[in-house]
């Protein structure tokens, strides 16, 4: 009799295990299958969050009006001497990979967000480096920017590199590495 009940209970197990398996892989599949975006995050195979702040003339930039383009959201500062030392590298990822022909998307360029809290001392600092791209934005908050909030940003320089998507495929590149990523997804010069 005691035999009956140990394996009735455990048939009971086998078939609920079962049936929450086969739940569970239906479910699995449903997700996998409704082409839902990636999660809005700062990891690799996120969506960058959205950001929006001024100009050195005070006219709003959106992240997201970069679509179609692999960008560079690049995190610095005037005051920042490793960021200053950095911004000729992106300086010249910008003047070979905005001519350039990609893959997947409709060329390159860089959204520059600046933890300043000097308009000054920001826009001089744009000038100086020779920063010809028109994407510079900034709330002149220092360590509390909103944008470095968002993105963890903890030191800078740091760097976030998205796809025409919108979705971030690298991060914190500097020098050497910064080319070497934008090679993967060049079609030609």
């Amino acid at each position: 009799m005691e035999i009956r009940t140990v394996m009735n209970k455990t048939r009971v197990i086998t078939i609920a295990a079962v049936a929450l398996l086969a739940i569970y892989g239906f479910t699995a599949r449903l997700d996998q299958g409704s082409g839902d975006a990636p999660k809005v995050g700062t990891a690799i195979g996120d969506t960058a969050p959205e950001l929006a702040f001024p100009n050195p003339d005070g006219k709003e930039m959106k992240l997201s009006s970069l679509r179609g383009k692999y960008v560079l959201i690049d995190f610095w500062a005037s005051w920042c001497g490793p960021c200053r030392r950095e911004n000729p590298n992106v300086v010249q990822a910008y003047e070979k990979y905005s001519k350039a022909k990609f893959k997947d998307g409709k060329g390159f360029t860089v959204f520059s967000v600046s933890l300043d809290k000097s308009a000054e001392a920001w826009a001089k600092a744009i000038e100086q480096d020779k920063l010809a791209w028109d994407t510079h934005v900034s709330d002149l908050q220092f360590w509390n920017s909103k944008a470095a909030q968002l993105y963890g940003v903890r030191s800078i320089p740091m760097s976030f590199l998205v796809d025409p998507k919108g979705v971030i495929v690298a991060k914190n590149l500097r020098g050497l590495s910064l080319h070497q990523e934008l090679d993967k997804y060049v079609k030609s010069f």
